[in-house]
């Protein structure tokens, strides 16, 4: 009897702390990430001019939460007890302070680290110091752990990221688990029950549709990144979506870009996580980030990930399930010159496999609206007629 209440000790003990915090993460996260602007050059000023312009430029009202530091926050060293040290003098507060700030705005406060010795820019890495770390999190407050995949020499990846998933529960401090591992082993067939998101592709860059090579490793464009991975839309869902990196909407591309580049962020069910210098912000860029009408489709509570309908004469067309037998659409002109659309519903059969659903104007009559500008366009009994400049989109929610 002892050897079996024994055995039973320690099934209970190994597999109690083997889950993530399952209830985070229901619809994609939106939020600010550090990197794609500021790289490695952050401070606590900087943190704290970000959550100041989520308040005040309207970001948190439309659902931006997140305020995460990625790579460089750190010393280089641990001190002498193993423990990440904040860069004293980036951070001279520290980081529970900075993270009380954050949550002072009603905001929740993110950090990066990496599975590997090293993170990608050289500081500390949580190899070895998996659970120490995560009970260092915690006790600072951090809501969101965005974890890198930089110099982990043999490491397998699902288990590397399933010691940290389990050093995140057992530390008891609810967090967003960000798997980023670029997709290089498969993430969307195991991160499920590992993390809530998972990078897909690697690191993205400020262009439509270009590859920028770094030697060993690529930047890639909107349109690189989107076209990158084939059968991975069934991955995703409540609690696990496929993560297509932080937005670049904001930093250089043409006004029509950004919105054709946030469109599909949301018809993919990425999360949505800024990546531009929000203090600064264009008008034009605050007007599309905080389009409550498109965030409404990026956080729609099926949680399905959109799918290309067709791909033909200029444009791309693509098409999303949500609620109550509702639907989002885009069409995206991939070409540089203005065109013209004349879309006869009695013409396409419009559904989604995967999940059974199917859009059906023949017996049903759907309202159009106008996502981007904010008006009702008609309705299905008539074709969907419009001009769309060069990459620029036509986002649209069909309703009964």
């Amino acid at each position: 009897m002892k050897r079996i209440i024994c055995l039973v000790c320690i099934f209970l003990s190994t597999n109690l702390f083997a889950q993530k915090f399952e209830e985070l993460a229901q619809t994609p996260p939106l939020g600010w990430n550090s990197w794609n602007t500021f790289a490695t050059d952050i401070n606590e000023e900087l943190v704290k001019g970000i959550a100041d312009a989520f308040v005040r430029d309207g970001y948190k009202e439309a659902g931006y939460e997140y305020i995460v530091l990625d790579d460089g926050w750190m010393s280089r060293e641990r001190d002498e007890n193993g423990n990440l040290v904040a860069d004293p003098e980036k951070f001279p507060s520290g980081m529970k302070a900075l993270a009380d700030y954050v949550h002072s705005k009603g905001l929740k406060f993110g950090l990066y680290n990496c599975a590997g010795s090293k993170t990608c820019a050289g500081y500390p890495g949580s190899r070895g110091y998996e659970y120490q770390d995560a009970r260092l999190y915690a006790s600072w407050g951090i809501d969101y752990l965005k974890y890198d995949w930089c110099n982990t020499s043999k490491l397998n990846a699902e288990g590397a990221y399933m010691t940290m998933r389990d050093a995140i529960y057992a530390a008891g401090n609810p967090m967003v688990f960000s798997i980023c591992e670029w997709g290089d082993n498969d993430p969307w067939k195991w991160g499920k029950d590992v993390g809530h998101i998972w990078r897909v592709t690697g690191d993205i860059i400020n262009c439509w549709d270009c590859e920028v090579g770094h030697g060993s490793w690529s930047s890639w464009g909107v349109w690189k990144i989107i076209n990158m991975r084939k059968d991975i839309r069934k991955a995703s869902g409540p609690g696990h979506f496929n993560d297509f990196d932080m937005m670049e909407v904001g930093n250089g591309m043409t006004d029509a870009e950004d919105r054709t580049h946030f469109a599909m962020w949301s018809m993919l069910a990425s999360p949505l996580i800024l990546g531009n210098d929000i203090r600064s912000a264009s008008k034009e860029t605050i007007k599309t980030l905080t389009n409550k009408g498109v965030i409404a489709v990026n956080q729609d509570k099926l949680g399905i990930q959109g799918l290309r309908f067709t791909n033909a004469d200029g444009f791309e067309i693509w098409v999303k399930p949500l609620t109550n037998d509702e639907w989002a659409m885009t069409f995206v002109n991939m070409t540089d010159t203005v065109k013209q659309i004349d879309f006869d519903w009695n013409h396409h059969e419009i559904g989604d496999d995967i999940n059974g659903l199917r859009l059906d104007t023949k017996k049903n009559t759907y309202k159009i609206k106008d996502l981007f500008n904010n008006k009702s366009i008609g309705t299905t009994t008539n074709n969907l007629k419009s001009t769309i400049a060069s990459h620029d989109v036509l986002m649209i929610r069909l309703k009964k």
